[in-house]
């Protein structure tokens, strides 16, 4: 929907590639919706769920077996963003490389975008 025509919104690295594959096939999903909400410090957050079928407004990405629905209220949000899977040894997760996002909350969980992006539903 926005960007380059052709070029997906989000790029998977072969970490996260390979987890969401594991969690699609363990909850037997089409495979995970990313969108943003209203919360946290920061002002946005990331979310995540299983899904079991595509909305015709999700923008679909597929590498390599994984699947990510883009919620529509997302798209220009996360478009550029790299999303890994990085293991250390106090946590593991999903990591988001996003050059939307200006400023970030101490944790790592709220995110806020330019002004000129923001949008008033969650």
């Amino acid at each position: 929907m926005f960007g380059i025509p052709g070029n997906p919104p989000v790029s998977l690295t072969p970490a996260a590639a390979g987890q969401i594959s594991k969690l699609m096939e363990k909850d037997n999903s089409m495979g995970l919706r990313i969108g943003i909400k209203k919360g946290g410090c920061a002002g946005m957050e990331y979310t995540m769920e299983y899904v079991s079928e595509i909305d015709k407004n999700d923008e679909v990405v597929e590498v390599e077996g994984a699947r990510v629905m883009i919620a529509p209220m997302a798209q220009m949000f996360l478009f550029g963003t790299e999303i890994d899977y990085e293991v250390s040894l106090l946590e593991a997760g999903f990591k988001f490389r996003n050059p939307n996002v200006v400023d970030a909350c101490g944790c790592g969980e709220s995110i806020k975008f330019d002004d000129a992006l923001a949008v008033d539903k969650p």
